[in-house]
């Protein structure tokens, strides 16, 4: 099954520049520009998220809020605020790593797939103690 991934930012140039980058690493990657729309777009069968903290509509730390009890999948911050006590509120209200802009791309591209390989070892996990527990 093909990883998905949810890139939400207003920039359209930010996206631009990261979605060829995971696609070519064989990611299927969707994008939201607007916090109305990564609310739309935000469902149970997403892997991982990337998302902006600057939106319309609603910040990037009330939809982690918001969503994070629904949608147990990684969420990426990447942002271009960087002030220690924004990164600290980005993990208190869910988020699972926080980076700032400018940012590295291969870095980027390489902490997701760690995120990813946690988040389905967990999974993995879950299912195994599930199915053990069925026994």
């Amino acid at each position: 099954m093909q990883e998905k991934i949810l890139i939400v930012d207003d920039n359209y140039e930010i996206i631009l520049f990261i979605k060829p980058a995971l696609e070519a690493e064989g990611f299927f990657v969707e994008y939201a520009t607007s916090g109305i729309s990564a609310m739309e777009k935000i469902k149970d069968d997403l892997s991982l998220i990337l998302l902006d903290v600057m939106l319309p509509e609603f910040n990037g730390f009330d939809i982690c809020r918001r969503k994070r009890e629904s949608i147990p999948c990684p969420i990426i911050f990447l942002t271009a605020r960087g002030l220690e006590e924004e990164r600290i509120k980005g993990f208190l209200v869910g988020g699972d790593d926080y980076i700032v802009k400018p940012f590295s791309l291969k870095e980027l591209v390489l902490r997701i797939k760690a995120h990813i390989r946690r988040y389905n070892n967990g999974i993995t996990e879950k299912k195994k103690i599930h199915w053990s527990l069925q026994i």
